[in-house]
């Protein structure tokens, strides 16, 4: 990555250590911002991870103590790992965590209580994987038996595909009356939420899941009031959005997670101008959204030929805050690091100017701070060399 000239934070004195002067550059990052209702005391988050370590979909105190860690760490926002809606067709996984049942719910008013003893609010990700399967990213997960017969699967139109491979049918198109049960299902999900003590709630429309796989036009090939326009194929979002608004309220935080690229399509665009994306945003700021979640591989790839990401232009384009995610503090790409190769740690000083240009609210840290819980303390401090380099082992267990 190209070097930047220094960012436009308060100068340290010039006879101040090197960890002070640092510390000052970092200063807006620990500025207190607001969301909705909720008033973060800094603008880290920690970024959404799939662990695959609740058995049978239900959290414990390993989990309470992992996401606690974060927050103890200094992190001003945790959101959690995406959980299961109760719908039929959501999972692809067993041990991905679900938020319905009275078993999941109890473990999971373990985690936010955990959280909470930090004074760091928690926002639950809700997921719903549609037509993607499980063995999209060969080796992420541990292989089925023979005899695993994979759960229902339902979409726009019934395609899916992986990495490396074209579109293929497979599943079935969703019926209206699927979609009206999609619908009900973020509602209900968004309460039990609300009922575990969640501050929160996250909708995942990203990386070619449910609501993303509407949103594409590759693998939306409707012709009815789900597909074609931008805003059919926006609706399912919407109608989601709207739902758990009028089931919580109106101080109850909703993030929408969004993304150009796709875990099958690393290329693919959902909005190929600024003014689709404005479209898009406004639908989702009038059903009830008050932050975007922007993800991108890499923090610093831009979008429409500017010199701004995916987040900025949301910001601009939307009205409301903005978190952006992507390879922030690392070198390695995420996918290739999961996968058990090694990354470095990265200067944050192009994300520093970034941040101080305004171009969004908050960061969202993924594998820095999967890797070190400590995170963003460190970078409070100005310890920027003290920060861990990347290690596949801490996939193994919840450290």
């Amino acid at each position: 990555m190209q070097q930047h000239p220094a960012t436009t934070t308060p100068d340290a004195p010039s006879d101040a250590p090197p960890d002070a002067i640092a510390a000052a550059r970092t200063a807006k990052l620990f500025e207190p911002v607001r969301i909705g209702a909720l008033t973060l005391k800094n603008r880290i988050a920690m970024s959404p991870m799939t662990r695959t370590m609740a058995p049978g979909g239900v959290v414990g105190e390993a989990n309470a103590a992992y996401y606690r860690r974060r927050a103890a760490g200094g992190a001003g926002l945790i959101i959690t790992e995406g959980a299961w809606i109760p719908h039929d067709a959501a999972a692809n996984e067993a041990d991905v965590p679900r938020l319905y049942g009275p078993d999941a719910l109890n473990g999971w008013r373990q985690v936010v209580d955990a959280v909470h003893a930090e004074h760091t609010p928690i926002l639950a990700q809700l997921w719903h994987v549609g037509q993607m399967k499980q063995h999209t990213v060969d080796g992420l997960y541990a292989p089925k038996g023979a005899d695993y017969r994979p759960p229902r699967r339902v979409g726009p139109s019934g395609l899916s595909g992986g990495i490396g491979k074209p579109t293929t049918r497979d599943g079935e198109p969703a019926l209206p009356a699927d979609l009206d049960a999609i619908v009900e299902a973020y509602g209900k999900a968004a309460i039990n939420a609300k009922m575990a003590g969640f501050d929160g709630v996250e909708l995942h429309a990203a990386h070619g899941y449910l609501l993303d796989q509407f949103l594409w036009p590759g693998t939306n090939r409707r012709d009815d009031r789900w597909g074609g326009s931008l805003r059919n194929r926006a609706r399912l979002a919407a109608d989601a959005v709207a739902e758990i608004r009028r089931m919580t309220g109106p101080d109850f935080a909703v993030s929408l997670r969004i993304s150009q690229w796709k875990v099958q399509d690393f290329a693919a665009k959902n909005f190929a101008t600024p003014a689709e994306l404005e479209e898009f945003a406004r639908l989702m700021v009038d059903a009830g959204v008050d932050v975007f979640h922007c993800s991108t591989r890499r923090f610093w790839d831009n979008e429409f030929g500017s010199d701004r990401n995916l987040a900025a232009w949301t910001k601009q384009l939307s009205g409301k805050p903005v978190i952006t995610v992507g390879s922030i503090g690392m070198t390695g790409e995420h996918i290739d690091t999961l996968m058990g190769e090694q990354s470095d740690v990265a200067s944050l000083d192009r994300l520093l100017e970034l941040v101080d240009r305004g171009d969004f609210d908050v960061i969202a840290v993924g594998r820095g701070m999967l890797v070190d819980p400590d995170w963003a303390n460190k970078v409070r401090a100005g310890r920027m060399d003290r920060l861990q380099r990347w290690n596949p082992d801490v996939l193994k267990a919840l450290v």
